[in-house]
Parts: C-alpha cells; sequence; structure tokens
C-alpha cells in the first residue's frame, strides 16, 4: 500500500508551486507549456509588451510582497524555530495516539490537579510520541522523503507499548525530549511539559528511530536525540515550572494515575502505524 495523504491540504502558494514546476518541467524537456506566449481573454499581454511604469510609481510601492505575519502573543509567546518561508514545509514523524473517552476522563482529573501548582499549564491539542526533531522539508522533498519512509517502515511489525510514567519535561534536556507544543514555534527560552514516559515498548521505539534517522541522513536533516525518553505529552506551559511541578505535585499526579479504573489497558497502546506531518498534509505508513 503506498503512504497517501490522510488529509487533503490548502496552501497559498500550492497553485503557484505546482505551476512553476510544470514550467521548469516544460523547460527542460525543451517544450512550451500549452498557451505560452498567447494571449487568451481576460489575460494581461506579455510583459515585454506592456508600456514601463515610471520610478516614481514604483518608488511608491517599496514592496508588493506580503510575508506572513509571526506575532509571538498569538502563540503564547512562541515564536518559530525557522523563518516562514513560501516552499518550506515544518515535518514531523510521530507515532499517533488517538485519545478514547477514558483517556479524556483521565486527563480532566491529571490537569486540573497540576494546575493547583501551575495554573498557566495548557492542555495539549492532539496526543503523539515523537520520532523525530522538526525539520525543515523543500516542496519537491516531500514526497521522495515520505516514499523513503514508507520504504523503512515496510519490515516494521505493530506492537504494543505503554506510557504509565508521569514525567516533567523541559526543552533545555536536549537529549531527553521533543518540544511538543506545535513544532515550527520555539520558545526564546524555555518551557515545560507533563507528559507520560513509555514504560515498555522502548526498545521497538528506537528501531523505529533508527529508520527515521536514516532517512533524515539521507536528505541531510537533523536526526532525533540521543537516549531519549519517550513520551506523550499531556500539557506545557511556558517558563521553567519544574520546582512546582517535581516532588509532591509530580506523586500526586502519579497515584491519581494509579488509582484509575482500567488505567493498564488504557494506557497500553496498540502501534499500528507511523504518521509524518508535513505543513498541514498528513502521510500514514501503515505497519505490519
Amino acid at each position: 500500500m503506498s503512504a497517501g495523504p490522510l488529509v487533503g491540504y490548502s496552501s497559498s502558494g500550492s497553485e503557484d508551486e505546482d505551476e512553476a514546476e510544470a514550467e521548469i518541467e516544460a523547460a527542460t524537456e525543451g517544450r512550451t507549456r500549452p498557451g505560452a506566449g498567447h494571449c487568451r481573454r481576460g489575460q494581461s499581454p506579455d510583459p515585454s509588451q506592456r508600456f514601463p511604469v515610471p520610478d516614481s510609481v514604483l518608488n511608491m510601492f517599496p514592496s508588493t510582497e506580503e510575508r506572513p505575519e509571526d506575532d509571538s502573543a498569538k502563540h503564547g509567546g512562541r515564536v518559530r524555530t525557522f523563518p516562514h518561508e513560501r516552499g518550506n514545509w515544518a515535518t514531523h514523524v510521530y507515532l499517533p495516539y488517538e485519545a478514547r473517552e477514558e483517556f479524556l476522563e483521565l486527563l480532566d482529573l491529571l490537569l486540573p490537579h497540576a494546575q493547583t501548582y501551575v495554573p498557566r499549564l495548557v492542555r495539549m491539542e492532539a496526543f503523539h510520541l515523537s520520532l523525530s526533531q522538526s525539520v525543515v522539508l523543500r516542496h519537491h522533498w516531500i514526497l521522495p522523503f515520505v516514499q523513503a519512509l514508507k520504504d523503512r517502515m515496510a519490515s516494521f511489525q505493530r506492537f504494543f507499548f505503554t506510557a504509565n510514567r508521569v514525567k516533567i519535561y523541559t526543552n533545555q534536556e536536549k537529549t531527553r525530549c521533543v518540544p511538543l507544543i506545535p513544532s515550527h514555534y520555539q520558545k526564546k527560552n524555555l518551557w515545560t511539559f507533563v507528559g507520560l514516559e513509555v514504560t515498555s515498548g522502548h526498545a521497538e521505539c528506537l528501531d523505529l528511530v533508527s529508520e527515521v534517522d536514516r532517512v533524515m541522513e539521507e536528505f541531510d536533516l537533523t536526526t532525533f536525540y540521543p537516549d531519549p525518553s519517550f513520551h506523550i505529552s499531556l500539557a506545557w506551559c511556558v517558563g521553567d515550572a519544574r520546582p512546582q511541578l517535581e516532588g509532591q505535585c509530580l506523586q500526586e499526579l502519579q497515584e491519581i494515575l494509579d488509582e484509575f479504573e482500567d488505567s493498564e489497558m488504557l494506557l497500553r497502546v496498540l502501534t499500528e502505524q507511523v504518521r509524518c506531518k508535513s505543513g498541514n498534509k498528513f502521510f500514514s505508513l501503515p505497519l505490519k
């Protein structure tokens, strides 16, 4: 089964990029694009046939291209890890976790209790286990990259992992965790998040990371952190909240989890696919 998009995507530049690629292909084959050089009804004439615009008019408009506004206030104080450029796609490889109703009930117990210590904690919008750092792909690399991942994942069997140990992370722990707030944003200093650490299935996750890293190397991209602490992130906040969350709060959160009905089965996860997100396009890579 070939890797296909789970959902479509809309990008203001996608049609332009497709048209540009078509023109490049036509140029390399010595062809002319259909309709090129002919002015159809409603189209502007060839630029070479237009009257020149006076400099005095051009100087009135120093920049006609608008860049997307990056307002960190709209993203909880986060700024991008890389500048927004047309054709740059933030890309991330991970194991998805589909939150069931019981999981959300557990989270409804854990998060309010943690917020009594750190009120600014915010619940994650989606849940997953990272297999890569966030990297930047050019538009024309996406499909070759996904195909390379698919080839690497083809021999992997489905497996179970368990994530039932509450743990506090910060982005300073560069070898132990991955920022799991939106992948292309980063706080200038640091943030803290509450996660569920994997306690079984760690070896299988490492095997997957090894194959993902090989693909990253093929495309000259950054590989994963050494000795990672695989986890599902539950909530995050800006700043270092470890002094408030570690110790008594962490112990109480673990007790809430351990006492939750059927938590052992709830947090035992069957991994059936690896997923790759590039921009707002998703690819599913099924395991055997």
